[in-house]
């Protein structure tokens, strides 16, 4: 069975508040006598369902075409939360829950927000809880709120931690409906340069 885990990019999905918005205009159209209908897409690099590259907070670090691919694909696992706002800590997680976890998804309250909803607060990770998961050989850390860190961050610790630990992440994930266990995940970016983040079509695949 597969969970397709995206939310839907349209003109009305919310973004970050003074992002941009995703915009389709069209260039040719069949109904005006053209061979093809083509667009021309405007959208933020953290459209909808994203994954970060490390150029977005560190100025060394690698454009989505340079981030590693292998970290988005491969067994990852979906736990329930029940924290609606403020940093995740290990407990806030069930027994086990997090052990042996080589890709977590985090699933929470805000994957009940229709596309068109900003989340006013939301869980997000905590240092404590990325140092647990790099221990054990985590590779990718994805949740549904729109953030690694808080809202307010400027520090961004979380998002600085991940990449001390050579960790990856997704932002914006759509888990509604998913029932908490193992997968396997599919979620690779855009081979963009000169970008901080791309859009992916993230699934998961059950056995």
């Amino acid at each position: 069975m597969i969970y397709d885990i995206t939310r839907v990019i349209s003109p009305t999905l919310h973004v970050w508040p003074g992002d941009t918005p995703y915009h389709a205009e069209a260039v040719l159209r069949r109904a005006d006598g053209a061979s093809v209908n083509l667009m021309t897409l405007t959208l933020s690099a953290h459209t909808g369902t994203h994954a970060d590259a490390y150029y977005h907070y560190e100025d060394a670090g690698a454009h989505p075409a340079g981030m590693p691919l292998s970290a988005y694909i491969g067994p990852a696992r979906v736990v329930t939360v029940a924290r609606r706002s403020g940093a995740l800590l290990p407990d806030d997680f069930p027994a086990g829950a997090l052990d042996g976890a080589q890709r977590l998804l985090i699933h929470s309250w805000v994957s009940d927000l229709p596309d068109d909803q900003w989340p006013q607060e939301f869980p997000y990770l905590s240092v404590e809880l990325i140092e647990r998961l790099a221990e054990q050989g985590c590779v990718l850390i994805g949740l549904d709120s729109p953030s690694v860190d808080a809202f307010d961050s400027t520090e961004l610790m979380c998002h600085h931690a991940l990449y001390r630990h050579k960790m990856v992440n997704i932002e914006t994930l759509q888990l509604r409906g998913v029932p908490d266990g193992d997968y396997e995940l599919i979620a690779l970016p855009l081979r963009l340069d000169l970008a901080c983040g791309s859009p992916v079509r993230a699934i998961l695949r059950s056995s």
